[in-house]
């Protein structure tokens, strides 16, 4: 394992290895490979996507948190890195003491959709005909213990009602079946889903951020439509194994930063459905921190499994 670099002067004298622990084509991965044009730009370096995917992320995370702290090699992930350690047993990895965050870098809101046979026009109308239907409204998701799936549960834990899971492999099957009437309701990126709401095969009927998005207009969030402190994003950070030196910590978070204000860089993050929410290493770690209890709670009272 090479030394710890201990200052930005020379940093990078190598390429700098971005792992995203999801296959090609992904968000992260997406996300990544704009990113790193311009970050190797602001460093002066090669800054080289790395794909490491497996065991729903745990491979790539886990190969990071074990990674020498030297700033060589920096983590692209998503919110699946505080919710792993809920769902899976013997994860050998802890995202608070096994890494250093660089920065958050995108959320993405999710609108809460329904097939228009449902009679609902509002989160208040599902969860009613939800108490008047026990087992018999049911959900999509792109699979056991992704943000659709547990950003639901959330919802079913607050306000105590019975929708069924059906779980999918990915997003497109899932939004099919929404579309076809097989399913009740899913939570949906924004891309996906405003095709089909404005032609009328999808209705939207409440958006899971924290304030309404100039994408979906006009749509409530959830938590104005009577669940106070409701709230699920899908995320994008950058952390770096714990132990990093500060400087080159502060090196990469400002050319990710700058990255990021890029136009062609904004436009995918825009594309994506998603927000650039950039800011400092510690607010990150306090995001990190809050994240952790949070779905641990929402997994243990639901019971949800991973696939």
């Amino acid at each position: 394992m090479s030394a710890p670099a201990q200052s930005a002067d020379s940093y990078p004298v190598k390429p700098v290895r971005l792992v995203t622990p999801f296959p090609p084509g992904g968000g992260t991965d997406i996300l990544a490979r704009a990113l790193a044009p311009r970050m190797s730009e602001s460093l002066g370096g090669s800054v080289i996507v790395e794909n490491r995917s497996g065991a729903g992320g745990l491979v790539g995370i886990e190969a990071v948190a074990r990674a020498a702290p030297d700033g060589y090699t920096l983590l692209l992930v998503s919110g699946s890195l505080t919710i792993i350690p809920s769902l899976f047993p013997n994860v050998r990895y802890d995202p608070v003491k096994d890494f250093t965050p660089v920065t958050l870098a995108t959320r993405q809101p999710y609108i809460a959709v329904v097939h228009p046979s449902l009679p609902a026009k509002n989160i208040r109308e599902l969860i009613a005909l939800a108490r008047a239907r026990p087992g018999q409204v049911t959900y999509a998701s792109a699979g056991s213990g992704g943000a659709g799936h547990l950003g639901m549960e959330l919802l079913k834990t607050m306000v105590k009602v019975n929708i069924v899971h059906i779980p999918y492999k990915g997003s497109g099957p899932a939004l099919i079946d929404v579309l076809g009437g097989h399913v009740s309701l899913m939570f949906a990126s924004a891309p996906s889903a405003m095709p089909h709401i404005k032609t009328g095969r999808l209705r939207a009927l409440a958006m899971t951020g924290s304030q309404q998005s100039a994408a979906v207009p006009g749509v409530p969030t959830i938590a104005e439509s009577g669940l106070p402190g409701f709230e699920t994003y899908g995320w994008y950070g950058v952390l770096a194994p714990a132990g990093t030196a500060p400087p080159v910590i502060a090196r990469v978070h400002g050319a990710i930063i700058k990255a990021m204000a890029a136009p062609e860089v904004m436009e995918r993050i825009v594309a994506d459905g998603s927000e650039a929410v950039a800011g400092t290493p510690e607010q990150f770690a306090d995001y990190i921190k809050r994240d952790i209890p949070k779905w641990a709670k929402v997994i243990k009272e639901s019971g949800a499994r991973a696939d």
